[in-house]
């Protein structure tokens, strides 16, 4: 076996692991905080797209981060070259940070044996011949389906990413992260007109399962369907109306405009909307929002956050009330309050601060039909694509990827072009009814925040909401 397919083992290939610990240790002499962070992420993608093979791709890469935290301060210095010598240097950097030091390391955090994905290599699990044949049927199949297909896209991706902590008490933690998504896009047309629908999902599983052709033909008939509810689209009305959006996927528009809001640096630093809220209504009766981080196989969990910290399963709204933050340990200690296992990162080349994981709204008691039929006049919003939102106050502009016309409760032609416009302190107040239907996305979420980009999960049951603005073309 190669290296490059070897287990990633730092401290038994390059580093002598008790005098890595003393350079860290020195480093952090006098700070509050900091950890070494090595890491190895291998990735694999292939994309077929008009019925060929268009690219394939295989990507590596390794190195270390190294942080040392002093009130607010953060040092931070990162490097491709794992050795001593590069370790060395980079304690020299982050020192800065510390300056005279004086304070106490924090408590480190608490052990936890838990694993909620598989540790295999989700890349070896198929062979690449049998992958580019899968791919091959999925466009096969997609045009079979319906005559109006003029073009198919499918992508799989799958990564391993290999994770040592090392804090400056001397534990070290690992932690090996599987992830894997299937892609596809398909566009129609019919009388010169066009439209696309997509469909995916995955999450830290083996690839295998993505390629049984239950799924992927489960997944292309998902992207064929939204392709031909567009093609009968009408131009979305504008003004303000009522909204049902359906389960699952469309808790994306809960994540963004809210769930940004609930983490802890910006509530320290007071620039989220929800910032002195603690304790207070921030929502209409019912309304549970949690973020958990210990769900199996799901995309955005993790058997413990990228300072050591275990993954929770942490409520943010109660019923309604606001009662806890998404934490990393800077800010729950510069906040008094406990991590709750959000410190996440991008990749070694970046330091943690607070992220979602897998955030969801709890479902209630009423009947997803009679939440659409008690629409006087609206849309029903069960598909989303790209947003917008503002922190500090919660504004947030949404596209709609799949949306139908409500009128007296009866769901009408399909619209093309719908925003939903609105803030999040208020559009949870507005919740007027919860579905007993909650569920999961199928595990494609992807979160961005100061330029790092960590994989995510939402969930909701439908919701209806009273008067959210909706931006359309419709005369």
């Amino acid at each position: 076996m190669s290296s490059s397919q070897a287990g990633f083992q730092p401290f038994d290939q390059v580093l002598d692991q008790d005098n890595t610990l003393k350079i860290l240790q020195n480093a952090l002499h006098g700070a509050d905080d900091g950890e070494l962070f090595l890491e190895r992420r291998r990735t694999e993608a292939l994309v077929f797209d008009d019925g060929r093979l268009k690219t394939a791709s295989y990507d590596a890469a390794e190195g270390f981060g190294l942080r040392a935290v002093r009130d607010e301060t953060t040092g931070y210095a990162h490097s491709t070259e794992i050795s001593a010598a590069a370790l060395t240097r980079a304690a020299e950097t982050t020192r800065l940070a510390v300056g005279i030091g004086g304070a106490t390391l924090a408590a480190p955090p608490m052990p936890s044996n838990r694993r909620l994905y598989t540790d295999a290599d989700p890349m070896a699990d198929a062979g690449f011949a049998l992958k580019i044949d899968t791919l091959r049927e999925i466009d096969a199949y997609a045009r079979q389906r319906d005559k109006r297909v003029v073009q198919v896209s499918a992508n799989l991706a799958a990564s391993l990413q290999e994770v040592f902590i090392l804090r400056p008490e001397g534990r070290l933690l690992t932690d090996i992260r599987p992830m894997t998504r299937l892609n596809v896009s398909v566009i129609v047309e019919q009388d010169g007109r066009r439209e696309s629908g997509s469909a995916g999902g995955g999450g830290r599983t083996m690839i295998s399962g993505l390629m049984q052709p239950d799924n992927w033909q489960a997944t292309a008939d998902e992207a064929l369907r939204i392709a031909l509810v567009n093609l009968k689209a009408v131009p979305a009305p504008a003004g303000v109306m009522e909204v049902a959006l359906g389960p699952g996927w469309p808790g994306i528009l809960l994540h963004e405009a809210i769930g940004h809001g609930l983490e802890g640096d910006f509530n320290r630093k007071k620039t989220s909307a929800f910032a002195g809220l603690m304790g207070q209504r921030v929502a209409a009766k019912g309304v549970t929002v949690l973020d958990d981080g210990t769900i199996p196989d799901r995309r955005g969990s993790i058997s413990f956050d990228d300072e050591g910290t275990p993954s929770g399963k942490n409520i943010l709204i109660d019923d309604g009330i606001l009662v806890g933050l998404m934490q990393d340990r800077q800010n729950a200690r510069l906040m008094g309050v406990e991590p709750t296992g959000n410190g996440r990162r991008e990749s070694y080349a970046h330091a943690p601060m607070p992220r979602m994981t897998n955030t969801y709204m709890l479902g209630g008691n009423a009947e997803p039909g009679e939440i659409v039929a008690s629409i006087r006049d609206g849309i029903w919003a069960v598909g989303f694509g790209g947003g917008q939102v503002d922190i500090t106050n919660g504004k947030f502009v949404f596209s709609c990827t799949e949306a139908y016309r409500v009128k007296n409760g009866k769901i009408g032609a399909p619209v093309k072009g719908a925003t939903l416009i609105g803030d999040g302190a208020t559009a949870l107040k507005q919740i007027r009814a919860l579905g007993n239907d909650m569920a999961l996305d199928p595990g494609m979420g992807n979160c961005g925040k100061a330029g790092q980009w960590v994989p995510v999960g939402v969930g909701q049951p439908t919701v209806l909401i009273d008067g959210l603005t909706v931006g359309g073309s419709a005369t």
